[in-house]
């Protein structure tokens, strides 16, 4: 009788939660629809605080998105690649999408889907995958999208460990296996004319060069200081910092044509697995605008400039100009007027001080893990 009375009372308990719940969601509903905006403000603001009081978990929300410009949140991306390899052993639903060449998957959890996850520590947590799509139209210059975001959800005697230790070592382990996963690209600058007075912008396509310093043929001892080089560079960003240095580094390649300038240039992307910028000067219409150009490069990348003594007027061309001036001269007014305006618009005006400011400069500091690779014929 004992026994009956006690499953008789946990139903009756059981009963009693649903039916609160139950109807402080009906209220809830009623209230959104008919109270004011500051009205539930208020109630959400102390439903919050008895929430936390009756739930002892804390939760940490990682949005697509940082700002009103859509500039993508690097930590929802490295958050991203850390939980593509927990995905396929813990998530039941799954989103899967093509990885390089594309015969290779990448598994992710799929929206509102929970997957746990135990930190060194042997502390459990839970993260959430998410999205907010748009109710209502809006007037917006910016197109409406699904706000997606990532929630980590955790004990509350757990928050120090998991801000100081635990949250670290996932974006570090995401940025780690997004480089090793993702399709590197080769990106190059357009001419000024194809930009309508906007920002000059980078285009890209995929970077699949096979080159690697195992088929590069050179000087062997020459070949592994240059690999023991990259790699001190790679792993030395507390040496920069400690001494106070931007992380980057400058090579100089030099040789006639064919001997393999670009090869070398390919191998070193393959090596550390950076992006590559190839930057045309001549296609740059100010220093203001290489300075725009460099500043939206990202870091892990090689950033080449090639043939550098045919790009800017260091050598010779200053005598050439010099004559080409003294000729104009001969010319009518008009004729002079049309024949300025023309070379304004055609040529650059990009200086050898702007790119070394740029590259070795205050602006260098913009960005880091970055290399920069010149080369010429003549050194």
């Amino acid at each position: 009788m004992s026994d009956m009375s006690l499953d008789l009372g946990s139903t009756m308990a059981t009963f009693a939660i649903v039916y609160s719940t139950a109807t402080m969601v009906f209220f809830y509903t009623m209230a959104r629809e008919h109270l004011p905006q500051y009205l539930l403000d208020g109630i959400e603001k102390y439903g919050r605080k008895l929430a936390n009081l009756a739930f002892p978990y804390s939760q940490i929300t990682f949005p697509e998105f940082t700002n009103a410009y859509m500039r993508r949140n690097e930590a929802f991306t490295a958050i991203q690649n850390y939980l593509s390899e927990k995905s396929s052993a813990s998530a039941n639903r799954l989103k899967a999408d093509a990885l390089k060449d594309s015969r290779s998957l990448v598994l992710s959890m799929d929206y509102n889907e929970e997957i746990l996850d135990v930190s060194d520590g042997g502390i459990k947590v839970w993260w959430t995958s998410n999205r907010n799509v748009p109710r209502s139209i809006q007037f917006s210059v910016y197109p409406a999208v699904d706000e997606k975001y990532y929630q980590l959800k955790f004990r509350n005697r757990d928050k120090e460990h998991i801000i100081q230790y635990y949250i670290p070592k996932v974006l570090e382990d995401g940025k780690a296996i997004g480089q090793g996963n993702r399709l590197r690209k080769l990106y190059s600058n357009n001419p000024s004319k194809f930009w309508n007075g906007s920002n000059p912008k980078w285009s890209h396509v995929a970077f699949e060069h096979p080159a690697s310093f195992d088929t590069l043929a050179m000087d062997a001892k020459r070949k592994e200081e240059i690999i023991n080089d990259l790699n001190t560079f790679k792993e030395g960003r507390d040496d920069y910092e400690r001494i106070g240095k931007p992380w980057k580094r400058g090579y100089l390649l030099y040789g006639p044509p064919g001997t393999g300038k670009s090869t070398m240039i390919a191998a070193m992307a393959n090596h550390l697995k950076y992006d590559l910028y190839d930057l045309e000067l001549t296609a740059i219409k100010d220093n203001t605008e290489l300075r725009r150009l460099l500043i939206d490069t990202t870091s892990k990348s090689i950033l080449v400039i090639e043939d550098i003594d045919c790009s800017l007027d260091i050598t010779g061309e200053r005598e050439s100009k010099k004559r080409k001036i003294k000729k104009d001269d001969d010319l009518d007014p008009i004729s002079k007027e049309l024949k300025k305006e023309t070379d304004e618009t055609t040529e650059s005006k990009v200086t050898l001080s702007g790119v070394l400011n740029c590259i070795d400069g205050l602006w260098s500091s913009c960005g880091g893990e970055r290399i920069i690779v010149f080369t010429t014929n003549y050194p």
